[in-house]
Formats: structure tokens, C-alpha cells, sequence
């Protein structure tokens, strides 16, 4: 009977573990941080899709570089290796007052607006993110709050995160428990 409670208790840290806070930050001049476009304007998804375009066209490190109505400030970050596919637009998402967006869709590019014309947008590479992510709610310091964020190129073929993964597993785990108890009183 031993062997049992053992096994039980390892089943309910499992599933603690896929209910934990997975909550991870984006955050300006981060390593998923392609750049800004400033200022982002007009800020519609559509016009978007090509700033981001624009953005991702621009040599690594260079900037700002004035292109039509807008500056574009391209980070070193390269996770793509110079190959981007164009900005799709997916999905306006909402925030909560704590910078949370829940990215469950599997996006590609992230673009956050800033107050208006005063700051811009700044442009994060979120394949792979799933559930919670935190971002900054101001472009400097705790001046020029966001007003809108859109995200790009929705994945629909994505795998479940490790949280959902390991919950599965104590599920799996707990119904072989189960499956064993009977059977040992057959």
C-alpha cells in the first residue's frame, strides 16, 4: 500500500505544477524585442501589418530610419534568421491593469501602441508564447501608457504548453493508480 501513497502524492505535485502561475514578461530591449515604429501612424491593424513589414525589412541594429510617415528602430535580434514571414493580422487583444494579455492563439508577432504619437510601437517575436505574458503598460518609465495591442500571424497547429502537459501527465498517472487498485482486488 506503500508504493500507492507514494505514487498519489507524486500525482498531486504534478498537477500543482500545470496549475502554477506561468505568467512570463516581454519587456523593451528584451531578446524577443524586434524593434519600434514611430509613431505608428494611422495605428489600424491593416496600415500595422506593413509597419511591421517595414520594421522587420530593415538591416539589424539600424535606426531610427524614416520611411514614409514613420521612423523605424530595428533591434539585433535575428530569431528568424533574416527570414520573416509578412505580418497577418490576427487579433486585437485586451490587457489587465497588471500589463497581463493571454496570447492563446500561437501568434507570431506582437505589437504594442503606446500613447498615440507620442511614443510608437514597439514590435516583440512571440512564437512559442502561450497562456499569460506579461508587458510593459508604458514605453518609458511610467510615461506613454499603451492604448492598444494587435497580434500577428496566428499558428493554429500549436501543441499545449508545459502546464496543460503536466496536468495530463498527473491525470494519466492517477487513472493508472487506479486501474492498478483494481486490479490488486480482482
Amino acid at each position: 500500500m506503500k508504493p500507492i501513497k507514494c505514487l498519489l502524492a507524486l500525482m498531486v505535485a504534478c498537477a500543482s505544477l500545470g496549475f502554477a502561475s506561468q505568467v512570463s514578461a516581454l519587456t523593451i530591449g528584451d531578446t524577443r524585442d524586434l524593434g519600434l515604429v514611430d509613431p505608428n501612424h494611422p495605428a489600424d491593424p491593416n496600415d500595422s501589418e506593413g509597419f511591421v513589414d517595414i520594421l522587420l525589412s530593415q538591416p539589424l541594429n539600424s535606426g531610427p530610419t524614416h520611411i514614409g510617415d514613420n521612423f523605424y528602430t530595428r533591434k539585433g535580434n535575428d530569431p528568424l534568421g533574416g527570414v520573416y514571414p509578412a505580418a497577418d493580422f490576427a487579433a486585437e487583444l485586451s490587457w489587465t491593469q497588471d500589463g497581463h494579455v493571454d496570447l492563446d492563439g500561437g501568434y507570431l508577432y506582437l505589437l504594442a501602441k503606446y500613447d498615440g504619437p507620442n511614443f510608437g510601437s514597439e514590435v516583440w517575436y512571440v512564437s512559442g508564447l502561450t497562456g499569460i505574458q506579461d508587458i510593459p503598460l508604458f514605453g518609458s518609465g511610467r510615461k506613454y501608457g499603451i492604448s492598444h495591442i494587435y497580434v500577428f500571424n496566428s499558428d493554429p497547429t500549436q501543441v499545449p504548453d508545459g502546464g496543460t502537459t503536466v496536468v495530463l501527465l498527473g491525470a494519466a498517472l492517477m487513472g493508472l493508480v487506479g486501474l492498478r487498485a483494481r486490479l490488486q482486488k480482482a
